[in-house]
């Protein structure tokens, strides 16, 4: 003989319950693969930036070659052979593992004659106004191709007719500072030079450790997608539980 039916409004309330336990289940499996696949991403992007900053530089691309950079370019090792115009540089407030200062943006004019940044280094906030010249001749210098960095930062928009930069972003620097001809859509990151003293501004100091937490994130979904299952299996079992009539 079968036992009492649930009454109605507890049938709906049981069938809210397991839907809510599937759907929980199901969004955390989706999170847990997600950030397996990110996992993947990150580990070839480090593996990618391993590689590009180790490697011998190669010569900086010329206009016809820029559209053809990608992002696997980031962080190649690059060198470039130009007069600096320490008159055009642009200081871009920066906190580094030396403390809050400003990045030294300064344009090179390469003999392709286009106009390309490079990043010379940090120099401490009260160098602000007596940053060191760079080299009055031609020079060489070897860094890491980065992208431009559009706008500013999250809470802080670059603002250049103040002179208040947040972050590199080569085509509003290369507007403020009336630079005629072709700029080059990124800027280099200068790396120290083996051997030499340390001096202002300071080179080599890309940040080059990315957080990888991935692995960490997807059992914690997937630790998440096992108690909503559970939670299932419980409010099934506990439906099909024989109860005393009130």
């Amino acid at each position: 003989m079968a036992g009492p039916q649930p009454s109605p409004r507890r049938l709906r309330a049981l069938l809210a319950m397991l839907a809510g336990c599937a759907l929980a289940c199901a969004g955390f499996v989706a999170l847990g693969v997600w950030q397996v696949e990110r996992l993947a991403w990150k580990e070839a992007l480090l593996a990618l930036v391993q590689h590009n900053v180790h490697a011998d530089p190669l010569p900086v691309p010329g206009p016809a070659q820029w559209a053809g950079l990608g992002h696997d370019d980031e962080y190649r090792r690059m060198q470039v052979r130009g007069r600096m115009d320490d008159r055009q540089q642009v200081l871009v407030a920066a906190t580094t593992e030396l403390g809050v200062g400003y990045w030294v943006l300064t344009p090179v004019r390469t003999g392709q004659g286009a106009w390309l940044f490079v990043n010379r280094g940090f120099v401490p906030s009260e160098l602000r106004h007596s940053v060191p010249p760079g080299p009055p001749d031609e020079t060489t210098v070897v860094g890491l191709l980065r992208f431009s960095e559009p706008h500013g930062r999250l809470w802080q928009h670059n603002e250049p007719a103040a002179g208040r930069w947040y972050s590199r972003d080569v085509a509003a620097m290369a507007a403020a500072r009336g630079l005629q001809g072709p700029v080059a859509p990124f800027f280099l990151d200068a790396v120290a030079k083996p051997g030499a003293p340390p001096s202002w501004p300071r080179a080599g100091l890309t940040v080059l450790a990315f957080p990888n937490n991935h692995l960490a994130y997807a059992f914690t979904w997937f630790a998440l997608a096992a108690m909503a299952a559970g939670a299932f299996v419980y409010v099934l079992r506990d439906a099909r539980r024989p109860r005393q009539p009130a």
